[in-house]
């Protein structure tokens, strides 16, 4: 197939007329003449009505022109996408990520990122709110848990497990076997979540909805961990914040054969058909490292 041809085809259909057309793309008429009937030949079929005043595509031909155009797009598009992944990152680099996530895992790419591509600045908010990415002039935004319907476009690059933990301490003053012991004990809600204190646990067939009863609200999840780790009560946190403390034994695990709900770890970008270079690099080296998590390099997801 010969795109060219089908570029002075579409061309001639756009501009109604042979002359238009060779304008448009700066080249002869008899060179557009020559290769829309080469095509006409190539496919077998008459494309085009030529009369002296306008040229009309036949219903074959319209066919044919809707077909070509898609074509065209994305051989531009493949053209565009090899263009940007040959630019090195510049410029600033905007990124927006929770608190917990952010902290634990958007940070150490982020400083990866900045050593390896010293001519782009990168800045970071971190917050448990969401941003509107328009608004706030962010190139792209992590976030964690489930997504509401958007029109970003969004990409899931990992899942996380929640846990329900308390401090080492506390876990001496109690004995549970079953969710629905849990219900009474001093709990810490983190009130960025949408329900905080209702959780649904599930082992094989079997699930049991708690609803805890907070003694302590606070409304930032690296907040909740530190008074969990004081002995507050306990609480339910992601797997990638609590990962350190549960090794070195500062917090255990609460009744680690029942599971609760996982959630997704996604990138949202602003809707545009190309992204930057700054945003593909850094994103590549983000779901490198979730990969390398997931994989067990980093013995989060057990």
């Amino acid at each position: 197939m010969n795109l060219n041809r089908l570029a002075y085809f579409a061309a001639v259909v756009d501009a109604g007329s042979f002359t238009r057309a060779a304008e448009r793309l700066g080249i002869t008429k008899a060179v557009v003449s020559q290769q829309v009937a080469r095509l006409e030949r190539d496919v077998g079929t008459t494309l085009l009505i030529r009369t002296t005043r306008r040229v009309h595509p036949t219903e074959a031909g319209r066919t044919f022109h809707a077909r070509c155009l898609q074509v065209l797009q994305q051989a531009e598009d493949a053209f565009d996408e090899l263009a940007q992944a040959a630019a090195e990152p510049t410029g600033t680099l905007r990124i927006a990520a929770p608190n917990d996530y952010g902290t634990s895992a958007v940070v150490p790419v982020v400083a990866a990122f900045s050593t390896r591509y010293p001519a782009c600045r990168v800045e970071l908010t971190l917050g448990d709110e969401t941003i509107d990415l328009a608004s706030g002039g962010m190139d792209v935004a992590i976030r964690v848990g489930w997504l509401a319907d958007s029109s970003l476009q969004a990409r899931r690059i990992g899942t996380f497990r929640q846990f329900m933990v308390c401090g080492a301490e506390f876990a001496g003053r109690f004995r549970a076997d079953d969710p629905q012991d849990l219900a009474g004990l001093p709990f810490v809600a983190n009130m960025a979540l949408r329900e905080p204190l209702l959780w649904q646990f599930s082992r094989g067939d079997d699930e049991q909805t708690v609803r805890m009863q907070a003694t302590i609200a606070i409304d930032a999840t690296p907040a909740v961990l530190a008074a969990v780790r004081a002995g507050a009560g306990l609480s339910v946190l992601p797997d990638f914040l609590v990962r350190n403390e549960l090794a070195a034994g500062r917090l255990v695990h609460i009744l680690p054969e029942w599971r609760l709900p996982s959630g997704g770890i996604y990138t949202v970008y602003p809707a545009a058909r190309f992204r930057p270079p700054k945003v593909t690099r850094f994103v590549e080296m983000l779901v490198a490292a979730e990969q390398k998590v997931e994989s067990g390099g980093e013995g989060r997801r057990g």
